[in-house]
């Protein structure tokens, strides 16, 4: 399976400090305290077959309200929609038309987490590769793509994030390109805050006894003498600056993964646009607003089982209606 290729518009740097940005996201939170745990598996019950067990994988049980994990045969199945509690979009200024919309991560399409990692004899850097596709899993079912865009530039430094360090790709599907810090306060002290595609736990910004971050390698992690894990840092990588553990990788990303298409038409980018809004409701109702040269503009859209419908308010005051089916 192949995921969706990404595309991403340079802009002008962001006002907002990168610093301020991983630590607090928008939801105003001070500085964390972050312990860390190795993976393990919480109480379970069993499934339809001995080889399949509901359980809880550190972390994502805070959001178990829209994500479901299933180990089966040595691997993590886990589904979501991938959509996120938080806000979305704001603060983007390096914007191509994209908007977030709930995708199919379930079933046979979900994702897929190594239970038992093992450290690979030749490891995948995001510095040269991985351009494409998710190479981590947010505990709120969010993917994680490399800082990198799939031109080699910063796409954070490029304006192309939200507060929360993310935005939506081509396929309307929202993920971050930093390590989502905001989500430590939310899953606790002795929770990871993402999963590597190879299996291994992504940290905060400290060690699991609550001390400073030791020393990382290249990747953005290391060994303690409890397991290798990874840390999000303010600094580039900013996530796992790759994959220490062992990946199958065919097409630039990380195989298998889910698969996502886009419905429409791909996003242009919009110059000198700033999304200063977003909300969405609990019946699949959508509403983004920008500035742009002194106006602003709407995009209004509602997903109703298999069908979109978009309403576009330009600055200038001309609408148009948009309808499709997935």
């Amino acid at each position: 399976m192949s995921h969706h290729e990404h595309d991403h518009p340079l802009g002008p740097p962001r006002l907002i400090d990168r610093r301020t940005l991983l630590r607090v996201g928008g939801l105003g939170l001070g500085v964390f305290v972050l312990a860390a745990c190795a993976p393990k598996m919480a109480t379970t019950s069993e499934g339809s077959a001995a080889t399949t067990l509901s359980t809880t994988l550190p972390g994502f049980a805070e959001f178990a309200a829209t994500v479901t994990t299933t180990l089966t045969d040595g691997v993590w199945m886990i589904d979501s929609d991938g959509m996120p509690e938080h806000e979305m979009m704001t603060g983007i200024t390096s914007w191509q038309q994209q908007v977030p919309v709930p995708q199919p991560y379930t079933g046979d399409n979900a994702w897929r987490i190594p239970s038992q990692p093992q450290l690979a004899d030749q490891p995948v850097s995001t510095r040269t590769s991985l351009y494409r596709g998710a190479i981590a899993l947010a505990v709120n079912g969010v993917p994680i793509f490399n800082a990198l865009n799939n031109r080699g530039d910063d796409a954070f430094l490029a304006g192309e994030l939200d507060s929360w360090g993310g935005h939506a790709g081509r396929a309307d599907d929202y993920h971050y390109h930093v390590a989502p810090l905001h989500l430590s306060e939310r899953v606790g002290a002795s929770s990871p805050i993402a999963y590597a595609l190879d299996g291994f736990a992504i940290y905060g910004t400290t060690e699991p006894d609550g001390s400073n971050v030791a020393t990382l390698d290249e990747y953005n992690g290391h060994d303690l003498g409890t397991g290798y894990h990874y840390h999000g840092t303010t600094t580039y990588p900013y996530i796992n600056g790759g994959l220490r553990g062992v990946v199958n990788v065919a097409g630039d990303q990380i195989d298998p993964q889910p698969v996502t298409r886009s419905f429409r038409p791909d996003g242009q980018p919009l110059p000198g646009a700033t999304i200063t809004s977003f909300t969405s409701s609990a019946s699949g109702k959508y509403a983004l607003t920008y500035s742009l040269d002194g106006g602003v503009g709407h995009v209004d859209y509602s997903l109703s089982g298999s069908t979109l419908t978009f309403t576009y308010t330009e600055p200038s005051g001309a609408t148009r209606d948009e309808t499709y089916t997935r």
